[in-house]
């Protein structure tokens, strides 16, 4: 069953998702961004290149030819992921394919429609028998 893990109080939501996807990568997870909104994909692929100029996280978007050798992925949706060891959610809505995934973690900004969105993910995944985790961002600076 797919873990399931929300990351709350987040100042801001993509420069935490860089650092989510900077230690799955450190970690060796193989690491699918889902950003189902084209514009937030790009803005998470450029971050990823500038959030933090000594770190280099290797990452292609699913489309590309090498995304099966590349360990973080960013996707608009779910047609062609290379691999289902770990998913981050960037969307409003639960991923209709998250059960795919061994782990799933959700970012939830301060920003109270962002926190809106959260809570109703959360019951969504409740709901269908998954365990939720929640852990403040300010606190535990852990990010698996």
């Amino acid at each position: 069953m797919t873990d399931v893990k929300f990351f709350f109080n987040v100042d801001h939501k993509l420069n935490y998702a860089c650092k989510v996807a900077k230690k799955a990568f450190e970690s060796g997870l193989k690491l699918v961004v889902y950003a189902p909104d084209s514009a937030r994909a790009e803005e998470f692929d450029r971050l990823l290149w500038t959030f933090a100029p000594l770190a280099f996280v290797p990452h292609v978007r699913a489309e590309n030819i090498l995304a099966i050798d590349t360990p973080i992925i960013i996707a608009t949706d779910d047609k062609a992921l290379p691999h289902h060891q770990a998913l981050l959610n960037l969307g409003n809505e639960p991923p209709p394919f998250f059960s795919r995934f061994e782990h799933l973690r959700e970012i939830v900004s301060m920003d109270e429609e962002d926190r809106g969105y959260a809570r109703e993910r959360s019951k969504f995944y409740k709901s269908r028998g998954f365990n939720v985790i929640n852990q403040d961002a300010k606190v535990a600076p852990s990010h698996g």
